[in-house]
């Protein structure tokens, strides 16, 4: 029987390189689907495949009973695993993969990115500026410089260091929260450990979001835990959308008790036309294209695929998120 694969990975698909010359050199059929694709879609196309090349589609315990007992195994492209229930996998020895350690620097790229924008009321500017607004006697918008700043980053993974170290050559002081800090890389890059997150939501102009989305962290970014932030504060989220609670984000915008947010994901994706978000100021939203380069594509991409062909093929160079 041929090798079914099921690919919905958008970024996989359409970005150049060798990913796809190494997929191809497999005697798999493929079938390609447009992600990420929600729990009915799925329904509609399990129970034919051996494995999923999957991005961050929702692949429910429902959907993995009926792929069962035909799905081999789940390559993620990424890291995150919030979409996929892995508790579920793991009690039916389904292996989940996934590809730690290849888009850190393109994703705290992206989140200096979004800070910069913010405040230097670049897009603002910009959008003015192509719209005939830049005529003479203007009023120009006045942006404020992060040096000097106190950046604080909760989660402090691969991407939360990333951040750090850029945060500390713009000239920003550091303070993070991490359940597991890592005491080396702070001394070395002046990083100071706050006791928890309410300290860093205290004490920091910027706040940055690097921590996986779970029952403990889901909404952890609320109206309660706004009012502790300082007056002017801008937050980022290039994590998940459902860390932050949208309709209190919106509040704190309009009152101006937050100066910005700035995000590449958002509590439904793709989100609706009429997201209260759009229409908020001084907010940024991308389409959860922070980890989106063609370098950082390449890797992932050759990581999953390796991951996926390897396991298929019963090399144990592959790397496996659940542990049974």
């Amino acid at each position: 029987m041929t090798t079914r694969i099921l690919l919905s990975t958008t970024s996989y698909q359409d970005t150049p390189g060798p990913h796809h010359e190494l997929l191809g050199s497999q005697s798999f059929e493929i079938v390609r689907e447009r992600g990420p694709l929600p729990e009915s879609t799925m329904l509609n196309l399990s129970g034919e495949f051996d494995a999923f090349l999957c991005g961050d589609d929702v692949i429910s315990r429902s959907v993995i009973e009926k792929s069962l007992p035909r799905l081999r195994v789940i390559s993620k492209y990424g890291i995150g695993l919030d979409k996929i229930d892995v508790a579920y996998a793991t009690e039916q020895k389904l292996p989940v993969l996934n590809t730690p350690g290849v888009n850190h620097t393109t994703v705290a790229e992206h989140t200096f990115g979004l800070l910069l924008s913010l405040s230097k009321k670049i897009q603002e500017n910009a959008t003015d500026v192509i719209a005939g607004k830049w005529q003479a006697g203007w009023k120009k918008p006045v942006g404020h410089e992060i040096l000097g700043k106190t950046m604080g980053i909760i989660g402090m993974g691969r991407i939360g260091k990333e951040v750090a170290t850029r945060a500390r050559a713009f000239g920003m002081n550091v303070i993070a929260f991490d359940p597991y800090f890592d005491e080396e890389f702070a001394s070395r890059h002046e990083v100071t450990r706050c006791s928890s997150m309410d300290e860093v939501l205290t004490k920091a102009n910027v706040v940055s979001l690097h921590c996986f989305l779970d029952e403990n962290t889901r909404g952890m970014i609320n109206a309660e835990k706004i009012a502790e932030m300082q007056n002017d504060v801008i937050v980022l989220n290039c994590a998940r959308g459902e860390l932050v609670q949208s309709d209190d984000m919106v509040a704190a915008l309009e009152s101006g008790k937050a100066a910005g947010y700035g995000a590449d994901v958002l509590d439904q994706e793709p989100p609706p036309e009429n997201h209260k978000l759009f229409e908020t100021p001084n907010c940024i939203i991308t389409s959860h294209i922070a980890s989106r380069t063609f370098e950082s594509v390449e890797r992932q991409a050759l990581r999953a695929t390796h991951n996926l062909i390897n396991f298929l093929n019963d090399d144990p160079d592959y790397i496996q998120a659940n542990q049974f």
